[in-house]
């Protein structure tokens, strides 16, 4: 289980995030709306010139663009809270469909509904080294989307088992089992 009490999980951005506001939040990224997080400190370091280059490109005010940050979290689990949690053990076609699903709405008919009342998801990270195979399978390249060989053809591609980690926080209920501690400054190189 990728979460557990007491983790340390990892948000990368261009100014540390203290107060998480969900509805800054983009939608169309891999388990939905939401906060993601990773546990990989070295995953979240790579993601520090995405997240510097979205806001130069959306125009946001003070961004530094040789400076990240990584915000650091604790989960601590609040079993009063009844959290809606769902995880990927692995990179399979139900990932596969989840991911395409939030990425690219209209596709995989009915796929959103599944996930549309939990709180938290978990799973592989699809990063900058897989959109190339998710590009191909949602425009068909591998067969059919959702067909069992277009499925399996792009799971091999995306090599799941050397795939980070990213949890997706979607609801208010779920961010209060999620404590800031601190954030590191990260120095970009040329």
């Amino acid at each position: 289980m990728i979460l557990t009490d007491g983790i340390e999980l990892y948000h990368a951005s261009y100014t540390a995030v203290e107060k998480i506001d969900l509805s800054l939040c983009a939608a169309g990224k891999d388990f939905g709306k939401g906060f993601y997080v990773t546990t990989d400190y070295s995953q979240a370091c790579r993601f520090i010139r995405t997240a510097i280059g979205k806001a130069l490109k959306n125009h946001v005010e003070n961004v530094d663009s040789g400076t990240g940050y990584v915000s650091v979290y604790e989960y601590k689990t609040d079993k009063s809270a009844n959290i809606n949690y769902f995880e990927f053990r692995s990179s399979d076609e139900g990932w596969l469909h989840c991911v395409v699903a939030h990425r690219k709405r209209g596709i995989l008919k009915n796929e959103l509904e599944k996930w549309q009342d939990y709180d938290i998801i978990a799973g592989k990270i699809a990063n900058d080294s897989t959109n190339q195979v998710l590009t191909a399978y949602i425009n068909g390249f591998y067969g059919e989307v959702g067909s069992y060989e277009a499925d399996e053809t792009a799971i091999k591609f995306l090599l799941p088992n050397n795939l980070s980690d990213q949890i997706c926080f979607r609801t208010e209920k779920a961010l209060q089992n999620l404590h800031f501690k601190g954030y590191r400054t990260v120095k970009l190189e040329d």
